[in-house]
């Protein structure tokens, strides 16, 4: 028998995919869930190069350690979900999101982090934590409404994009041609676990589009999940070259000032449909495109 003294902490990570070494390197706080005094001090010398200008640890039991990291998440999720919640009243009302989010974010009681919308979140932390915060509640009998409708609201708001191409072209677009910018979940990373881009790519598949797709770096990753179901192009001009419609659905940096005259001029139908806000619409429509945005 092996006699080794030991004791348990939970400590939950805080990075953000595509930005973990500056997460880590500066964190907002560290959490650790123990009991154990012992525990403690070799987690206060594990973290002490990381905490000597901002004394930034957070000690609980191991329950609240973990409940802590499940509910930041859900909490970021419930804010993007509730504006793209308001971002479609908006539309329907004549409102402009991007004034109601800059008043909105104005608050300091709520401020202007994770209040962009768009076509829904994705990755492999938000949906996961959500759908495991709901589990738990209902595992200890309760129901978690306010996750649940989260969920929800981000299911349908996957599907908008396509919405609104239809509306475009009055339901026919079979046989259209459709551009797809962006694959991965969000900018700097290659994941598409739960992205937009595989909702949005099944349903044209399914309603008989042609679809061709880019991404800097998730191409790979796409071929790895869906093969050669759709076209891939080389970059994002060879994507829109006789498209009917372009979709953005991830802002990753270079797709933010494309040449618009040249995207204009090698387009079969010049229709942009904006997932993320990112574009100026007063500058689509001098520049000839039909343009839709959240």
């Amino acid at each position: 028998d092996v006699d080794v003294e030991f004791d348990v902490a939970s400590n939950p990570e805080f990075l953000k995919e595509g930005a973990a070494i500056k997460d880590f390197m500066s964190p907002d706080r560290i959490v650790v869930g123990t009991e154990s005094q012992r525990a403690r001090q070799i987690m206060d010398k594990l973290y002490k190069p990381f905490t000597l200008n901002h004394y930034r640890m957070i000690y609980t039991d191991i329950p609240s350690a973990e409940m802590i990291k499940y509910a930041s998440n859900a909490m970021l999720a419930t804010r993007i979900s509730f504006m793209n919640e308001i971002a479609n009243l908006c539309d329907l009302v004549g409102a402009d999101v991007n004034m109601v989010r800059q008043g909105i974010g104005s608050d300091s009681r709520i401020g202007n982090k994770f209040l962009y919308p768009g076509c829904g979140y994705g990755g492999s932390c938000f949906p996961k934590d959500v759908k495991a915060l709901i589990r738990t509640a209902s595992d200890n009998g309760y129901v978690m409404s306010i996750l649940q409708a989260v969920e929800n609201v981000n299911n349908r708001q996957k599907s908008i994009l396509f919405d609104k191409l239809c509306l475009v072209f009055d339901g026919d677009i079979k046989d259209k041609t459709i551009a797809v910018w962006g694959l991965a979940f969000k900018p700097e990373t290659d994941d598409m676990r739960e992205a937009t881009s595989l909702v949005v790519i099944d349903k044209l598949l399914a309603a008989g589009c042609s679809v061709k797709v880019y991404d800097p770096i998730a191409m790979d990753e796409c071929r790895r999940r869906i093969g050669n179901s759709v076209m891939y192009a080389d970059n994002m001009y060879d994507a829109a070259e006789g498209a009917d419609a372009i979709l953005l659905i991830t802002e990753w940096k270079e797709f933010r000032m494309p040449s618009w005259s040249r995207v204009r001029q090698i387009m079969k139908t010049p229709v942009i449909i904006d997932g993320r806000n990112i574009y100026d619409k007063n500058e689509m429509s001098e520049n000839g495109f039909v343009y839709k945005h959240i």
